[in-house]
């Protein structure tokens, strides 16, 4: 599994990106329940996941296998919060 984060906004407007290939981790079952769990929470497909816009806010593309989903602060899941942060911390 292909997890992307694209993470824009922000005070100084700077992008983010990372990706993580979930293939051959040991930890692949908790990145493929934690991606089912954004998923599922936010809707697949396109939307923008309803969430508000806030000045200097974060958002977020979240892309798993090809299926994005769109979010942001301040209205992120736990799950997708966490999802966010793994991908941008281990990801390349």
């Amino acid at each position: 599994m292909r997890i992307r984060v694209r993470r824009t906004g922000g005070f100084a407007g700077i992008e983010r990106s990372a990706e993580v290939d979930t293939a051959g981790r040991p930890d692949a079952g908790e990145w493929t329940a934690l991606a089912g769990a954004v998923l599922a929470a936010t809707g697949e497909g396109d939307g923008d996941g309803g969430h508000s816009r806030v000045p200097d806010g974060f958002s977020y593309e979240i892309t798993v296998d090809g299926r994005t989903v769109r979010c942001g602060d301040p209205d992120l899941t736990e799950a997708q919060r966490t999802l966010v942060t793994r991908v941008l911390e281990e990801g390349a």
